[in-house]
């Protein structure tokens, strides 16, 4: 029988579909490989044919030149420019803004076959910490209201490129996805005085039958309403709003966390393209900082999106967290 489940924190329905229950072998995969290049702007050696980075990690060499870990730089062809002033203007009943904002990319290793999957977890480390050099130094710009860290890994999932990269969107409004959660979790504290985020840490830890895998700082999770088959959270067990102000030692742990995390999707589901998102606070939200929980979400492309789910807002998930949930459980590892 089909179930319908509420997500705790936005209040969002998603139907968990019994009746069509799948097993990683019965999804039909549309992971299509990329097309060998010939020519890739991401490898090392290629520094001259992006943008000037503006941040690295190098092991040696000169800035713009070979010799690094890890590469910042802005995005070719943004979806917003740092550049310009932000002005609101209204046409009757309509609103716009100038397109203002900033578009970077993340390229996470010189090594164009490797992937967060199959990096050492020191280098997973290292992306994760220029994930937070990048945000703290953009909210300082009076301009931006949220920053989006997300990564779309194979061609399904939005990935332009095979080399390993992520990028992130600092944006002049809070996305209303964001929006959603903040006000969900803000519903959910003022009506308990609890952090929700806080509450579904506690909650899967006692049942244990959507949790994934656990360690210190950690806890991953197959969330009660997912959208999408094989959904995974990784949520902080330490409460705190942003990403970028997590303790140090946090991001070791959420870099194996993540290596782990992965390395079982592949094992499970033969290594499916997914959509990465790093979901936090926004900025010039005073108050939040008892109310919001930062965390990870990971989103397989296993099903697709279509006239239903965009016409009710309900998704359609034909796999329960809880069977998700055991088969990441027993994949392994390593």
């Amino acid at each position: 029988m089909p179930e319908l489940r509420k997500d705790p924190v936005t209040g969002r329905w998603v139907i968990i579909s019994t009746e069509r229950r799948k097993r990683p072998s019965d999804f039909r995969l549309e992971n299509r490989p990329f097309e060998p290049a010939a020519f890739c702007p991401f490898c090392e050696g290629n520094e001259k044919y992006t943008p000037r980075e503006v941040l690295c990690y190098r092991r040696g060499g000169g800035a713009n030149g070979p010799g690094w870990d890890v590469r910042v730089v802005p995005n070719k062809f943004p979806a917003l420019e740092v550049e310009g002033t932000l002005d609101r203007q209204g046409e009757g009943l309509f609103d716009k803004m100038s397109g203002v904002g900033a578009h970077e990319v993340i390229i996470e290793t010189p090594e164009h076959g490797q992937s967060l999957a199959t990096l050492p977890v020191v280098a997973i480390e290292r992306v994760l910490w220029a994930f937070r050099e990048r945000v703290l130094d953009l909210k300082q710009d009076t301009r931006f209201k949220s920053i989006l860290i997300f990564k779309n890994h194979g061609i399904s999932a939005g990935a332009a490129l095979e080399h390993p990269h992520s990028q992130l969107i600092a944006l002049p409004i809070v996305p209303r996805t964001v929006r959603d959660e903040v006000e969900g979790a803000r519903a959910h504290f003022d009506s308990k005085e609890r952090c929700v985020f806080c509450d579904i840490v506690r909650q899967e830890q006692d049942s244990r039958t959507r949790v994934i895998s656990e360690n210190a700082e950690f806890l991953a999770v197959s969330p009660y309403a997912p959208r999408f088959a094989f959904e995974t959270w990784l949520l902080p067990k330490r409460h705190g709003p942003t990403f970028e102000d997590a303790a140090r030692h946090e991001y070791e742990s959420l870099a194996r966390m993540l290596r782990e995390t992965l390395q079982r999707m592949n094992r499970a589901l033969l290594s499916p393209p997914y959509n990465l998102i790093v979901h936090s606070a926004p900025f010039q939200a005073p108050g939040l900082e008892p109310v919001y929980h930062w965390h990870l979400e990971i989103m397989p492309k296993l099903t697709k999106v279509a006239g239903f789910e965009w016409g009710s807002g309900f998704y359609v998930n034909p796999t329960s967290p809880e069977e998700a949930a055991q088969v990441l459980r027993e994949a392994e590892t390593g």
